[in-house]
């Protein structure tokens, strides 16, 4: 009936050590999303802090503050919704994330669940729709093209504006 009833895609398996993150795949990523993800527990508290200054200035929601560790724990756990107490929660629950898994395990649950656009969750479905190929496949440039669409994938789609997604990948 035109509906889809499942989709198949491959998945990082988060308890297989011996399963490697693709070099380029794990470093756009953490470049683009959390440069600092090998050094704290969970919680960045220079970037939080960054992200606070600069949302007072400019006196709206300008930047984010969250590490991977952080959206992966709203990914799985809780919502969107700006709060307090969502932020408090998200906290908790990254501590208890980092003590319990490492740093890679957290890395493939972050890339298995992101949302990318156009429907695609995690980065092997978003190799897919916008590239139509295996994540082994892509190139430097398409991997960073699909890194810059983390932050906001309805405004760094290439399918809404080429030119920003460029010059996201670009800054990637």
């Amino acid at each position: 009936d035109n509906h889809i009833l499942s989709k198949l895609s491959r998945k990082f398996e988060i308890n297989d050590s011996g399963q490697k993150i693709p070099f380029l795949i794990k470093y756009s990523f953490i470049s683009s999303e959390d440069k600092r993800f090998f050094k704290h527990n969970g919680i960045d508290l220079i970037g939080l802090s960054r992200a606070f200054i600069s949302n007072i200035k400019s006196g709206y929601l300008k930047e984010g503050g969250s590490t991977i560790t952080q959206q992966v724990a709203r990914l799985i756990f809780l919502n969107n919704n700006l709060s307090f107490q969502r932020k408090i929660k998200e906290i908790l629950i990254s501590l208890i994330l980092d003590f319990r898994y490492s740093k890679n395990q957290i890395l493939k649950i972050y890339l298995n669940n992101i949302y990318l656009g156009s429907g695609a969750y995690g980065i092997n479905e978003a190799s897919q729709v916008y590239f139509g190929k295996f994540l082994e496949e892509l190139t430097l440039s398409e991997i960073a093209l699909i890194a810059g669409l983390a932050p906001a994938p309805s405004i760094y789609s290439p399918y809404n504006n080429i030119d920003l997604a460029l010059k996201n990948r670009n800054r990637i």
